[in-house]
């Protein structure tokens, strides 16, 4: 929603020349909101894991999350037999986050040189 509101606010300088280099930087921060928008989420999951007294240290946790969330799955840390459900619930979820923040980055771009070609 802030990056919407950002490129709106931004609309009379985005459709001025030169296109290429306000391209560039409509993209990256469209890929720092999302990389920031995901690593909350990973914290979220890993602070629900250290609540849940599942894991001991905080590090571990984030560590977990971070392995699940991003569907690399190394299996080296694994939850209790009773929580295992959570690690898929996390994979999925990461899937499904990272699947829509990259289609929101591709609607910025494609949205930003849209108007740039109107105008």
């Amino acid at each position: 929603m802030a990056l919407e509101i950002t490129v709106a606010r931004a609309h009379r300088w985005l459709i001025r020349r030169p296109h290429l280099p306000k391209l560039i930087i409509v993209l990256l921060a469209a890929v720092i909101a999302a990389l920031g928008m995901i690593t909350v989420s990973v914290w979220v999951w890993a602070l629900a894991f250290l609540w849940l007294d599942i894991f001991a240290t905080l590090e571990e946790s984030l560590y977990f999350a971070l392995v699940c969330f991003t569907t690399l799955g190394f299996g080296d840390v694994i939850l209790p037999q009773n929580w295992r459900i959570l690690s898929g619930m996390t994979a999925a979820n990461g899937f499904l986050n990272i699947g829509m923040m990259s289609a929101i980055v591709i609607e910025t771009l494609r949205l930003v040189r849209k108007n740039q070609l109107d105008s």
